[in-house]
Parts: C-alpha cells; sequence; structure tokens
C-alpha cells in the first residue's frame, strides 16, 4: 500500500463502477484527463492492465473486474469513517432532500433558517436515493410517503395536499369543476397521486380528462402551467411560491389529502445535536406557515 496512490485506487474504482472515465470524473469532481492519468499511474504501479482502450473506449480486464468490488467495499468504509467525524457537531449539518422540494421549496425559505441560526452551516444534498443516517454524514432527510419508516426516527411535518393550478389566461376559461375537462392536462407520470383524488371531491371522474404535455419532473409540470401548456395537478410545497406570486392561478379553494406526508427523519442511533434540534424546531414552524396551515396541525411521531 506504501506505493499504490489512495487516489489512483480511487479513480480506478470510479471508472470501473462507472463504466467511462467521463462518469468518473464528473463523480470525482476533476477533469477527465486527471482521471486517466491516475489510471495510468495505478497501472504503472501495480504492475498490470486494468483496462484495454479500444477506440477511446476503456474495457475492464479481469484484474480490474477482480479488484473493483473490494475497491467499492473500501471506498464506502472510509466514506463512513470520515462521517463519523462529522457526526454530532454542533455548527453544522448536512440535509438530503428530493431536488423538486429542494428547488421549489427549501431554497426560497433557508434564508430564514440562516438568519435565526448564522452558527450553523446548511450543507443540502438534493437526490432521492434512499439514505441511511445512521451510517453516513446525512444529518436529517425529507421525505414524502406514506410512513412509517422502521429503524428511524420518523416526524411527520405535514399532510400533502393537492390543487389545479394553471396561468391566469387558462384560470378565465374555468368556473366549474367540469371545465377542467375543456384544457390540455400536464402530467408527470411519476407522481405518487392522480387526479382522482382531487376528482372524487366533485363526482368526476379522469374520463373528462383531456390530452396534454408530459415532463419527468414535477417542477417541469409546474413551469409548463406557468407558461399556459395546461393545467397541472400541484402539490401545496411545489406551488406556493408561483400562486402567491401570480405566476399561476389555483382555480377552486379545495385541497384533498392524498394520503402521503412530509417526514423528517433521522438515525435513531445518532446524537441529537443543536443543529438538528434547531432545524427541526424551525422546520415545524416554517413548512405550514409557508402554505397557511396552523403550526403543528398534522405533527405525529413514528
Amino acid at each position: 500500500m506504501n506505493r499504490i496512490h489512495l487516489s489512483g485506487l480511487r479513480a480506478v474504482e470510479s471508472v470501473a463502477r462507472l463504466g467511462s472515465i467521463k462518469a468518473a470524473a464528473e463523480e470525482l469532481g476533476v477533469t477527465v484527463g486527471a482521471v486517466s492519468q491516475q489510471v495510468q499511474k495505478t497501472e504503472a504501479q501495480l504492475g498490470v492492465q486494468l483496462f484495454e482502450r479500444r477506440n477511446r473506449m476503456l474495457l475492464p480486464t479481469a484484474h480490474v473486474l477482480a479488484m473493483q468490488p473490494h475497491l467499492t467495499s473500501a471506498m464506502s468504509s472510509l466514506s463512513t469513517a470520515i462521517a463519523t467525524t462529522q457526526r454530532g457537531r454542533e455548527d453544522s449539518l448536512t440535509i438530503s432532500v428530493a431536488p423538486v422540494f429542494a428547488g421549489k421549496w427549501l431554497v426560497w425559505h433557508l434564508k430564514h433558517f440562516n438568519k435565526a441560526h448564522p452558527g450553523i452551516r446548511v450543507r443540502v444534498e438534493a437526490t432521492v436515493e434512499l439514505v441511511d443516517p445512521d451510517t453516513s454524514d446525512v444529518d436529517l432527510c425529507i421525505r414524502v410517503g406514506r410512513g412509517p419508516y422502521p429503524g428511524v426516527n420518523a416526524e411527520m411535518l405535514l399532510r400533502q395536499r393537492v390543487f389545479p393550478v394553471c396561468s391566469p389566461a387558462l384560470a378565465g376559461q374555468i368556473i366549474k369543476p367540469e371545465d377542467i375537462g375543456k384544457l390540455p392536462i400536464i402530467r408527470d407520470p411519476g407522481q405518487m397521486f392522480s387526479w382522482k383524488t382531487w376528482l372524487d371531491l366533485f363526482g368526476l371522474d379522469e374520463t373528462i380528462l383531456q390530452d396534454g404535455p408530459t415532463f419527468s419532473d414535477g417542477s417541469l409540470c409546474l413551469d409548463a402551467a406557468i407558461a399556459g401548456q395546461g393545467v397541472f395537478l400541484a402539490w401545496e410545497t411545489l406551488a406556493v411560491y408561483a400562486v402567491n406570486s401570480g405566476q399561476v392561478v389555483a382555480p377552486f379553494p379545495q385541497r384533498p389529502a392524498t394520503g402521503m406526508a412530509y417526514w423528517l427523519i433521522g438515525g435513531r442511533n445518532a446524537p441529537r445535536t443543536r443543529a438538528k434540534q434547531a432545524f427541526s424546531d424551525w422546520l415545524k414552524q416554517e413548512l405550514p406557515e409557508s402554505i397557511g396551515r396552523p403550526k403543528g396541525a398534522d405533527a405525529v411521531s413514528a
């Protein structure tokens, strides 16, 4: 190990796992040339060829195929070891949130937390991947789901509610709930709820809905509604800023619950730091207030 550089092994592991130098460079935050150089140095240090170079592609040899599982496990162990030095700090916090929630709600409100707690540094990881806050460097996760979540500390923050939104120009065409069936419907195929949630309130069904543009991201669906491309069934934390700023209109006041909720999730064995408590207290107040609901109306623990 004294003659093999850790940075080189890290590059080899990333290339072998991801399948390309470009993907490894993006993951490691370095240039393609830097990764290629590290791989070549490691091959020279080991005295074996790890990748075959064919038409600008790197094909793993038997040597790297045998090494990769062990390298991946080792890198994971190192990451966990480093994470333990950050866990329990009182002046820093790492939050894992879904990209849509991060972009449409958290970035607009985090300044309020920073102002109230200037001594706490917050790092946001925008991802939908499952995270174990007991073993990673993530302190708290904000997720949407039905719960409960075994093996972690989970506190329900807010029940998710939905309602149709559209541009002000299209809103003039909507007088009655069934008028929504006259306009294009913007859809997100990955949504965890359907129009039935809202239509059931009025004895309507999804057969009245027209076709419309489809986007694989809630933020893009909302942008399409702002652009006047149709009607979108949005949820409160996604659309609150657009509604309040007049970018979209909510033609009807009814906002039924989807059966899902926002949850604040922490490790069961992780220490409860001042930073965690401050963020939890702030979130439980800021989240409902931002959409006009009383604080603590939905909160339960699990």
